[in-house]
């Protein structure tokens, strides 16, 4: 089997897609590594559903001494507030997310469907895995929603299919899915595949792909 992209490549990838200005929103996983590779010259403002807008870096673990327990994300990540850092209560925050004011949202994703519906949380039957969070507000509410995940699961076995099997958490949600084999954009058409990760070519990708796939007549390899 060829090497699938590691996750730090993936992000690297995200980052790309996003504008100088833009308000973003980044889920859990790797979608938090893109906050290491922007672009020079691009400056986004971070929101984060607990109620910290425009923050700055994740601290690293190694530097324990410079972490307060009221500048976290709402993954829990520690980072440091800079000039225009500001915090605002929970129902607010939320108005940005319902009002239109992201621009971006990055997600995590356990299944995405060939429609553009998104999966990105289930539950077992002890109830050890987590809710569904902020995730199905930030889908409806973002005008452009990214989904950051891995192709296929450690069987191997697709997440990018015909109809999600699990919980779904947005219905006809997802514009851009960025995996470790390529770039997809999901259009009236159908999923567009828009470049493809180096040393893999389209069909090998379609092979692990349950949905659909329509390759873009511009078809490239993945830029980063």
């Amino acid at each position: 089997m060829k090497k699938f992209l590691p996750k730090e490549v993936m992000a690297m990838r995200a980052a790309r897609e996003l504008r100088d200005g833009d308000v973003v929103n980044l889920g859990t996983g790797i979608p938090m590594l893109i906050r290491n590779y922007i672009l020079p010259g691009v400056e986004v403002i971070w929101h984060s559903e607990n109620g910290a807008v425009n923050f700055g870096r994740l601290l690293e673990q190694e530097e324990e001494h410079l972490k307060q327990p009221c500048y976290t994300s709402a993954g829990g990540q520690f980072f440091l507030p800079m000039p225009g850092t500001c915090f605002v209560d929970h129902c607010l925050s939320f108005m940005i997310i319902r009002g239109g004011r992201l621009d971006v949202t990055v997600l995590g994703g356990m299944q995405v469907s060939e429609r553009g519906d998104l999966a990105n949380w289930t539950w077992d039957v002890q109830g050890r895995t987590g809710g569904i969070g902020g995730s199905m507000d930030l889908v409806i509410g973002a005008k452009k929603v990214i989904v950051l995940m891995t192709h296929v699961t450690r069987e191997e076995k697709p997440k990018v299919v015909k109809k999600c099997t699990f919980p779904l958490t947005g219905l006809r949600c997802v514009d851009t899915l960025i995996t470790n084999l390529g770039v997809f954009d999901f259009t009236d058409q159908g999923v567009i595949t828009r470049e493809i990760a180096p040393g893999w070519t389209f069909p090998e990708v379609e092979k692990l792909t349950e949905a659909a796939l329509i390759p873009s007549p511009n078809l490239k390899e993945m830029e980063l």
